[in-house]
C-alpha cells in the first residue's frame, strides 16, 4: 500500500533479486512470480460482457456533441458479427487487417473483432496516409504486411492514400463518406448485420498465446517503419504485470479519458487492454497536448472525472495553465482521480510540483504521480516506480515476469531485457529479429539508464538517454545526451517544451530549442494577439530564453552538460521524416539529420543564435 503524502492507493509490493557479474553486468529479477492471465485478451471482454453486458465499455462524442456509449454486451455482439466478416474475407496474418482511423469505436470494435478469430490488425499513423504527394512510407507497411482488407472509420482523410497505395482488390470497409467504387466496398450497418455462425466460435477456440494479436509499427526514424509482431502471450502477461502494478485496478474498474492514438503501444495496447482487463469505461478525447486542440480535452474532462489519467508533459502543462484559471476544470479533474502517468518526454520539475500543489490544493493530499520505461517491443509495459518521489524520472523496477540485464556503457548500463511481453521479432524480417537480441536472449531496448541510489536496485533507476544518441565532442568527451536535454528543458521554467542537443565533434553544445508558446505570450504586451512568428522574433521572448540559458550554463560542470548557444526551431518537428511521434516525442538523430542547416547557422551565429560566452 503506498500512503505516504499521496492518497492510498493499493499497488504492487516487490520482491526484487539481482547479482552482480565479473564483467560488471548485473541482472535483476523479480522473486514474486507472475500471476496467472488469460491465452488471449478477448477472453476478458467475453468475461465483462458475460457478468455485467450492461457496464459501459467505451464513449466517445457524437455529431451532437453528447457521448454515444457502448455497452461490454452489446460490444461483443458486435465484434462478433465483424469476426464472421473478416473470416468470410478470407483474412490472415498474411493477409490481416489495415487500419486507417483516428481512435474511434468503430476502430477499437474491427481491432478486437479481428483478434477474436485469430486475425492481426496493424493501426497505421493517420499522418502516413494524409501527408498529400508523399505515401511512400504507407506503401513500405503495405508490403510489409499485406493486408487483405483496409479499415477506415471516415475515408476522406484517406481516400488519396487508398487509392495510391492498396490494389483495387483490397476491399475498403468504411463507417462514413465512401468515395466511389473503386473496389469492394463494405459499409458499417452491412457488417455489423453479418450473422455470426459456427466459424467464429470455432477460431475464437483456436486463438492462443502464439497467436499473432496485431502489429505495431515503430516510428521509422531512417528507412521504413518496422512490424513489431505482438503476440497474445505478450499482451496477456503485461495485463497481468499492470494489474500487479496498479493492484487498486482490481477493486476499482478504472475510469479512462485518454487522447494517445492507438497505434502506438501506450495507448493502443497498454492503456486500451487495461480497461478491457480490468472491466473499466475507456472515454476516447478528440483533443491533443497542442494549443489549438486541448480545449477539447479540457472540456472531456469537466464532464468526466477519471480515476487513472495519462498524458505527456506538454499536456499536463497545458492542463495546469487551464487549471489555475478554472475551478470547475480543477475539480472536475482531481474529483476521483486516483493515479497520474506521464511519459512521452522528461517531466520538468516545475510541472511536476504544480501537479502536486494543484492536487493538495483540491484535495488535501497528492495524488500519485509516477512514469516507467518500455517499449513497441515489451507490450510496453516493463520498468515502473510505485515509491513516493519528490521529483520526476525514477522509471522504477521491473514488472512481475521480467529479467533485466544492465551491461556497462560509457560510464552507465545499457538496458536490456527478458519476459513473456518480448516481442518474438519483427515481421518478415529475421535480420532485424537476430539483431533485436543478445546472445543470452536479451531483447536490447536501445535505452541507457543508471541507478537512483549507486548498487541498489530497489530504489529504481533514471533513464539516462538512448545509447544511440549519445556523442563526443572535439575534445573526445562524451556527452549525455538524454540527460542533458531533460536538464535543459527544466532549467528553462517551461519556456521550451523541448529541445535538441548538438551536435557531434563541435568545439561546445548547442541546443535547437522547441518553443512553449503558451508560456512565452504572456511575456509580451498583446501577445495572444501576435502570430507565432512575431511573437518569437519579440526582444522580450529572446531576453528571457537568454536569462535562461545564462543561468543554465552558469550551473552547468563541465562542457559536455555546458550548453552556450540556442535557436529556436520556428518550423515545427515533422511526422513524416520521423522528427516527431504522434504522441509529441522528439527523435533526436533525425532532427540532427534533416535540419543540418539549421546546426550550421547555430555554429555559424547571426541574429538568430542566442548565445552565451
Amino acid at each position: 500500500m503506498n500512503q505516504s503524502r499521496a492518497g492510498a492507493i493499493k499497488v504492487w509490493s516487490p520482491q526484487l533479486q539481482w547479482e552482480k557479474r565479473d564483467d560488471g553486468c548485473y541482472v535483476i529479477w523479480r522473486v514474486d512470480p507472475l500471476g496467472p492471465h488469460p491465452d488471449k485478451i478477448t477472453e476478458r471482454m467475453v468475461h465483462w460482457a458475460t457478468v455485467d453486458p450492461d457496464r459501459i465499455w467505451m464513449a466517445e462524442r457524437d455529431d451532437a456533441g453528447g457521448w454515444r456509449k457502448l455497452a461490454y454486451g452489446e460490444a461483443l455482439r458486435q465484434i462478433r458479427a465483424l469476426g464472421q466478416l473478416f473470416l468470410d474475407h478470407g483474412l490472415s496474418a498474411d493477409h490481416p487487417v489495415l487500419i486507417l482511423s483516428d481512435n474511434s469505436i468503430a476502430h477499437a470494435l474491427v481491432a478486437l473483432a479481428a483478434q477474436y478469430v485469430g486475425v492481426p490488425s496493424a493501426a497505421i499513423a493517420p499522418a502516413y496516409a494524409t501527408h498529400v504527394g508523399d505515401f511512400g512510407k504507407l506503401a513500405d507497411i503495405a508490403g510489409q504486411v499485406t493486408p487483405g482488407l483496409v479499415f477506415a472509420d471516415d475515408v476522406t482523410p484517406f481516400a488519396a492514400a487508398i487509392e495510391a497505395v492498396f490494389a483495387p482488390s483490397v476491399p475498403l470497409l468504411f463507417c462514413r463518406n465512401a468515395p466511389s467504387a473503386s473496389r469492394p466496398m463494405i459499409g458499417w450497418d452491412e457488417a455489423l448485420a453479418t450473422p455470426p455462425g459456427p466459424a467464429v466460435d470455432e477460431a475464437y477456440a483456436a486463438v492462443g498465446p502464439d497467436t499473432v494479436a496485431k502489429f505495431l509499427f515503430t516510428s521509422g526514424t531512417t528507412g521504413s517503419p518496422k512490424a513489431v509482431i505482438q503476440t497474445q502471450r505478450m499482451l496477456c502477461s503485461n495485463q497481468e504485470m499492470v494489474a500487479d502494478c496498479y493492484a487498486f485496478l482490481r477493486d476499482d474498474p478504472p475510469i479512462v479519458v485518454d487522447w494517445a492514438p492507438w497505434n502506438h503501444t501506450a495507448s493502443g495496447n497498454k492503456v486500451f487492454n487495461m480497461v478491457i482487463y480490468n472491466g473499466g469505461t475507456f472515454y476516447i478525447d478528440k483533443g491533443r497536448p497542442t494549443p489549438a486542440a486541448i480545449g477539447e480535452t479540457i472540456a472531456n474532462l469537466k464532464e468526466v472525472s477519471p480515476t487513472w489519467f495519462f498524458n505527456v508533459p506538454a499536456g499536463y502543462e497545458m492542463l495546469i495553465a487551464a487549471m489555475r484559471k478554472d475551478d470547475q476544470l480543477r475539480e472536475s479533474f482531481f474529483r476521483n482521480l486516483k493515479f497520474m502517468l506521464y511519459a512521452g518526454a522528461g517531466m520538468a520539475q516545475h510541472t511536476w510540483d504544480d501537479l502536486m500543489a494543484l492536487s493538495e490544493q483540491t484535495l488535501g493530499y497528492r495524488v500519485f504521480l509516477g512514469t516507467g520505461l518500455g517499449a513497441t517491443e515489451t507490450s510496453p509495459f516493463a520498468l515502473f516506480c510505485t515509491e513516493p518521489q519528490d521529483a520526476p524520472g525514477n522509471i522504477g523496477i521491473p514488472s512481475q515476469g521480467i529479467t533485466l540485464k544492465l551491461v556497462p556503457f560509457e560510464e552507465k548500463f545499457e538496458l536490456r531485457l527478458k519476459g513473456p511481453n518480448v516481442t518474438p521479432g519483427y515481421w518478415r524480417n529475421p535480420a532485424l529479429t537476430a539483431a533485436a537480441f543478445d546472445e543470452e536472449g536479451f531483447y536490447r531496448i536501445g535505452d541507457a539508464v543508471r541507478f537512483a541510489v549507486p548498487d541498489d536496485p530497489t530504489a529504481g533507476f533514471f533513464f539516462d538517454g538512448r545509447t544511440a544518441e549519445n556523442f563526443k565532442l572535439q575534445t573526445g568527451t562524451w556527452v549525455a545526451v538524454g540527460k542533458l536535454r531533460a536538464q535543459l528543458v527544466d532549467q528553462f521554467g517551461g519556456l521550451i517544451r523541448d529541445a535538441v542537443i548538438t551536435a557531434p565533434d563541435r568545439e561546445d553544445l548547442g541546443a535547437l530549442v522547441i518553443p512553449f508558446l503558451p508560456a512565452l505570450r504572456p511575456l509580451v504586451p498583446g501577445g495572444d494577439q501576435m502570430s507565432d512568428a512575431e511573437l518569437l522574433a519579440r526582444p522580450e521572448v529572446r531576453a528571457a530564453l537568454a536569462d535562461k540559458l545564462k543561468a543554465h550554463a552558469k550551473a552547468a560542470t563541465g562542457s559536455a552538460s555546458r550548453v552556450v548557444r540556442i535557436m529556436i526551431m520556428t518550423e515545427p518537428p515533422r511526422f513524416d521524416r520521423g522528427e516527431v511521434t504522434d504522441k509529441g516525442s522528439i527523435n533526436q538523430r533525425a532532427v540532427l539529420s534533416h535540419r543540418k542547416d539549421l546546426v550550421e547557422a547555430l555554429y555559424e551565429g547571426g541574429p538568430d543564435v542566442i548565445g552565451v560566452k
